[in-house]
């Protein structure tokens, strides 16, 4: 087993996209909207994956920065789609949980690596 995959923020990402992966089964999403929030939801999980895989702090920090900003792009996007999409608006909430749980865990992993 890989180190990245004992990390719970790896866990909770991973469940996640497999998550939006099953909303975005809505025939009723545009094509572009589709596209970009499963681009946005891989990029939190293979972030924290190759993040984990750099020898130095600062390389793992920008890693664990940039899958922090991908879950702001999942929020907006999740934002802009709640009330187009019922499956959507029905699992907005959790999924915005889920989306500011690991933020807080990748901000304290970003703030780890400061030092």
């Amino acid at each position: 087993m890989f180190e990245f995959q004992n990390l719970e923020v790896y866990r909770k990402s991973v469940n996640f996209h497999q998550e939006v992966n099953r909303l975005l089964k809505s025939k009723k999403i545009d094509h572009t909207y589709r596209n970009q929030l499963h681009r946005a939801s891989l990029s939190v999980v293979l972030n924290i994956a190759e993040g984990s895989g750099r020898f130095t702090k600062p390389d793992r920090r920008n890693f664990f920065i940039i899958s922090r900003s991908s879950i702001f792009e999942c929020v907006a996007l999740l934002e802009m789609l709640k009330n187009q999409i019922p499956e959507i608006r029905s699992n907005y909430e959790t999924l915005l949980a889920e989306c500011d749980e690991m933020s807080r865990i990748l901000y304290s992993m970003i703030n780890n690596l400061k030092k």
